[in-house]
């Protein structure tokens, strides 16, 4: 018989600490019910203690949720296992992810602690969250840089104060499969009372190791894995959901078996993007747009022969639908809400009146509308609850000439217009919305991608605009990269504080 091997999915918490990435409750508990969908076995929902909103999402995720466990992230701290406690409330299965870091460096700078210290404070979390919840994951943070004989030592004092679950995380990405592997092996043979607790592992992508680490981990005992879904996270990101999840059912002589539907990764892959508004790389493997693509005559001509040759994994396993309906604006409704619903998304009624008129006017722009496309309608923001909207815009460029832009704005109800020049259109757009918002703004970054190919495709822009000392993200999305630039710098100015 297989082993089961859990799937952590931290894509909520870990995964939204990426810069520009944050969701608001309602989109939590979208992207919530969606990992339920695919399969996962616990969603970490947040940090409760670091925010208001973070408290309140961990609440309405646990009311969305059936089957998964819940799981709330918390530090060595009686306030933060209180507060954790408090937002699990609705949880039908509830988990605590309590710990603290144990490598040297954590130890001597982090906490101004000693060895012996930190184990104290670490069975003293445990025991202070047992006394709420009966599963409670211990983290030992940093153990990637840890020596194994004093991880062993934490590891076997936590478990016996009632740990279930043990994180062993590579938090600086800094192992080597081989390292990890062995670290992990270590503790499956020198921890006292280890089979009464689940090893989980929690390795991120500073070199690029993040997965092979995670795999060497589960090869060596490990049966959780804690993963992001399309592998996004702080810094360099995490073990990506997908790739585990493939990797496993491509080669079942590993006879390690998995909750997972994988036909709802293509799906729930670009649910996530087009929500936190960070494309996923053309070659990402499994679900990048190039996955499956063949340019090579070579590898064309061994893929026309027998699919086998270079494809190890059928796309419609991961949900990905090859025979795809090509929308045009000659789609209809019915067209429309099917392919939204391969993507994941069901709409009905006003909401996808609202979209297929967007749609509409897309697709007279465009020859024909993708997925990406189609996500960016249905995860636009709304303009209509926003302080500050574009009313018109209107450029004159070229070459030889200076740029001119004229713009029109409706903050709060009131129209304002102004006109400006500048270095190339985009300044020139810049500049006359500053005249109408006197505020000290500076652009710190400027991102502009296309979503798929074509001249006529849509540009996506991030923007990073520092006001009164804080840096706020922003988004736009147009046919008209002058339009997306001027929309993405509105978005920052609505998230002003």
């Amino acid at each position: 018989m297989s082993d089961k091997l859990y799937i952590f999915d931290t894509t909520l918490r870990d995964g939204e600490q990426v810069p520009g990435c944050q969701l608001n409750t309602v989109e939590k508990i979208e992207v919530a019910k969606q990992l339920e969908k695919l399969g996962v076995d616990v969603i970490e929902a947040g940090f409760p203690v670091s925010s208001p909103g973070d408290f309140n999402s961990v609440i309405e995720i646990s009311k969305a949720v059936t089957w998964p466990t819940i799981c709330a992230l918390t530090r060595a701290v009686e306030k933060d296992i209180d507060v954790a406690v408090e937002s699990l409330q609705y949880a039908r299965h509830k988990r605590i992810h309590t710990g603290i870091g144990t490598s040297d460096s954590h130890i001597k700078y982090k906490f101004n602690a000693t060895r012996e210290e930190i184990i104290e404070r670490a069975v003293a979390a445990v025991k202070y969250a047992k006394r709420h919840v009966e599963d409670v994951e211990f983290y030992a943070e940093d153990a990637g840089r840890t020596e194994n004989e004093y991880l062993a030592r934490v590891v076997e004092a936590v478990i016996k104060a009632g740990a279930t679950v043990v994180n062993i995380p590579d938090t600086t990405g800094y192992c080597l499969p081989s390292e990890y592997g062995e670290k992990i092996k270590y503790l499956m043979e020198h921890v006292d009372g280890i089979d009464r607790a689940i090893i989980s592992t929690h390795c991120h992508n500073d070199l690029g190791m993040a997965t092979a680490n995670t795999l060497s981990g589960v090869l060596n005992g490990a049966r959780q894995v804690e993963v992001t879904v399309n592998g996004i996270g702080e810094r360099a990101g995490n073990t990506s959901l997908e790739e585990i999840a493939m990797i496993l059912k491509c080669h079942r002589d590993i006879d390690i078996e998995t909750n997972i539907n994988t036909s709802k990764i293509y799906p729930t892959s670009r649910m996530i993007s087009s929500l936190m508004n960070m494309p996923v790389q053309p070659n990402k493997a499994i679900v990048g747009r190039n996955a499956f693509a063949h340019s090579s005559g070579i590898h064309q001509d061994g893929v026309l022969k027998n699919v086998d040759t270079y494809e190890i994994i059928d796309p419609k396993d991961i949900g990905l639908d090859e025979n795809s309906i090509v929308l045009t604006a000659r789609s209809g409704r019915a067209a429309l809400k099917y392919r939204l619903s391969t993507l994941g998304i069901e709409l009905d009624g006003s909401k996808l009146d609202g979209v297929y008129e967007k749609f509409l006017k897309l697709a007279d722009r465009k020859k024909e509308i993708h997925d990406d496309d189609i996500l960016m309608l249905v995860g636009a923001d709304t303009a209509e609850n926003r302080a500050v909207r574009l009313d018109f815009l209107q450029v004159t460029t070229g070459m030889g000439v200076k740029s001119v832009a004229s713009i029109g704005l409706d903050i709060s109800g009131q129209k304002f217009e102004e006109a400006s020049t500048g270095n190339g259109p985009v300044d020139a757009a810049i500049k006359a919305l500053k005249k109408i918002i006197q505020k000290q703004m500076s652009l710190k970054e400027f991102t502009i991608q296309a979503i798929s190919r074509g001249s006529d495709d849509v540009g996506k822009v991030h923007m990073q605009v520092e006001y009164n000392g804080h840096v706020y993200y922003g988004f736009g999305a147009n046919t008209d990269i002058v339009t997306a630039s001027v929309e993405a710098y509105i978005d920052c100015i609505n998230k002003f504080k």
